[in-house]
């Protein structure tokens, strides 16, 4: 039994949409986990006992999952990473972070400031021996399977090394979760040829080349959606633009076609019509599917989700968290690290 300690007070929406995330996801797994609400106690059992009331069946099933932990504080979202640390000891994101590192939790999940939940984790968590950064692990959907995307916005700046370890990461996690065996890895560029790119694309092209994971070369961002690859590596800059750009235009064409469906009558007609093929549609290509991405690399299972996160998507999120203990994924990374031990270390005699 998984236990997922989740910031009940980090997000836009807290703490409606995580309190009801929270519910809706041990519904969907059927009470075998626990989740700790972290955060201000009065807050969050006015919002519990309020949802709750709503349905006793799912009460009555659910409450005895739910646990509630005391933090006082709360890491604003638009406040500076460390300053937030250093300030707030006592914050639902340091309190729940802590909680793994004494052992009482499993998994921590928080739609709250990103910056302040990457720098704590890796303060309190540590980063795995051998690797220098975490990265963030995203789920893009595309026409064919889903392909991860690392990193996703953890590190503006990265070296080719780093990229390297990135790769390796990223190919444990299709492997544990989505049971791709030898996944292939791709690296993000403006061309297919090995020679398009800049100086960090270049550079991490022979290093991937040159190493034991199945390389399939570049990937346009054209191609991104449409790509073979299992894992798809880039810095984080360059991640989380094409993140972002993908979301936003997901949300720009799924309104538009709304919006077209209630023009006339004739389109509403249709609309009726094809709708279950537009459900799938939504549900495929909706961020809130997947909720939010493992930060790799750390010696803790970290996931962290949009700052605007629905209940949907936070239960998503939860899920993610309790199938990364399910599938002992920090675990299994700490297994193939000498793997990337030795290659990073002959990248550096290398260089």
């Amino acid at each position: 039994m998984a236990r997922i300690a989740l910031d009940a007070m980090g997000g836009d929406f807290a703490p409606k949409a995580t309190i009801a995330g929270a519910l809706l996801a041990l519904q969907e797994l059927d009470g075998v986990h626990t989740v700790q609400l972290i955060g201000q106690t009065s807050v969050i059992e006015a919002e519990l006992a309020s949802q709750l009331s709503r349905d006793q069946q799912i009460a009555t099933g659910v409450r005895k999952h739910v646990e509630i932990v005391e933090a006082p504080d709360v890491i604003g979202m638009s406040e500076k990473p460390t300053a937030g640390m250093r300030k707030k000891p006592n914050s639902s994101m340091i309190v729940g972070l802590r909680l793994q590192t004494e052992g009482k939790s499993d998994a921590f999940v928080s739609a709250g400031n990103t910056g302040a939940q990457m720098a704590s984790s890796a303060m309190l968590l540590k980063l795995q021996p051998g690797l220098t950064r975490p990265a963030i692990a995203t789920v893009f959907p595309t026409a064919r399977k889903p392909v991860i995307v690392i990193d996703s916005g953890a590190n503006v700046d990265c070296s080719s090394k780093e990229l390297l370890q990135f790769a390796w990461l990223g190919a444990v996690y299709a492997e544990c979760i989505f049971g791709r065996p030898n996944p292939s890895i791709g690296l993000l560029s403006i061309g297919e040829e090995p020679e398009k790119g800049n100086q960090l694309t270049l550079e991490a092209h022979a290093l991937l080349e040159g190493s034991a994971l199945r390389f399939e070369g570049n990937v346009e961002g054209r191609a991104l959606l449409e790509s073979e690859a299992d894992v798809v590596v880039c810095d984080g800059f360059t991640g989380n633009v094409a993140l972002k750009t993908l979301e936003g235009t997901i949300r720009s064409v799924l309104g538009a076609l709304r919006d077209e469906i209630r023009s006339s009558t004739r389109a509403r007609v249709g609309g009726l019509l094809i709708r279950p093929a537009a459900r799938g549609l939504r549900a495929r290509l909706d961020p809130d599917t997947y909720g939010g991405g493992y930060l790799l690399g750390l010696r803790g299972l970290v996931v962290i989700a949009h700052g605007s996160s629905s209940r949907v998507a936070i239960a998503n999120a939860t899920r993610l968290a309790a199938r990364g203990v399910e599938h002992r994924l920090v675990e299994r990374l700490a297994e193939r690290l000498p793997e990337t031990r030795a290659e990073s270390r002959a990248a550096t005699i290398d260089a």
